[in-house]
């Protein structure tokens, strides 16, 4: 094989390189750009969570469960299981409390539900004996539910998954910029003398002033 011959060969796969990595880097940067930007802004917010906070608003609910439905309570004392179709109902209908079939702690005198959400937290309590009903709900604010999406704190599985998919498709994100940093690197002398930076920046700031 002739010199020109080994030199239009390794230009060629350069070429494959570069449109393969060029095109999982955009496809990967299309699907990460919202979620990225999110994460970036709600990341600053977490970081001055103290001094973006808001006032909470508590909705507190006093009542008393129907004879009728206080006796489909009976013969359960202890276990986890949601609350009957008839008792799930009602609360929806009277109190505009939703339990989505949530499992709740059942015990010989009490049954208790705990309902946190993103931004929110609820706790519903039902005495057995009486059917007295107590019922608080905290909502702390949009701010406060954009920073749970952040961490998933109860968010459910469908977001836990999309923050998997998410986290991912970074990754494929970056491997190929890395990949695609390389490949410039001849043509771009600040190349590793920049990414070397970006590493050493957070470590001496860990190792210096993180006790």
């Amino acid at each position: 094989m002739s010199a020109s011959t080994a030199a239009s060969t390794q230009q060629q796969r350069r070429g494959y390189w570069l449109r393969t990595l060029h095109q999982w880097h955009w496809i990967s940067a299309s699907v990460c750009l919202v979620g990225m930007l999110l994460f970036a802004i709600t990341g600053i917010t977490l970081n001055h969570a103290s001094q973006l906070e808001s006032s909470p608003q508590v909705i507190h609910i006093e009542a008393t469960l129907p004879a009728a439905l206080l006796r489909s309570l009976q013969g359960r004392n202890e276990g986890n299981a949601p609350l009957p179709a008839r008792v799930q109902d009602w609360l929806r209908q009277q109190h505009a409390i939703v339990t989505d079939g949530r499992k709740a702690e059942w015990s010989e005198d009490e049954i208790y539900l705990s309902m946190p959400g993103p931004g929110r937290d609820a706790w519903l309590s039902i005495q057995k004996a009486d059917g007295a009903l107590e019922y608080e709900r905290t909502t702390r604010g949009t701010l406060a539910w954009l920073n749970d999406l952040h961490k998933g704190r109860n968010t459910g599985t469908a977001w836990a998954w999309f923050i998997d998919v998410f986290a991912v498709a970074c990754i494929v994100f970056t491997a190929t910029g890395l990949f695609l940093l390389w490949l410039h690197a001849r043509q771009r002398r600040a190349t590793w003398p920049l990414v070397a930076l970006g590493l050493l920046i957070p470590m001496l700031l860990a190792l210096l002033f993180i006790h």
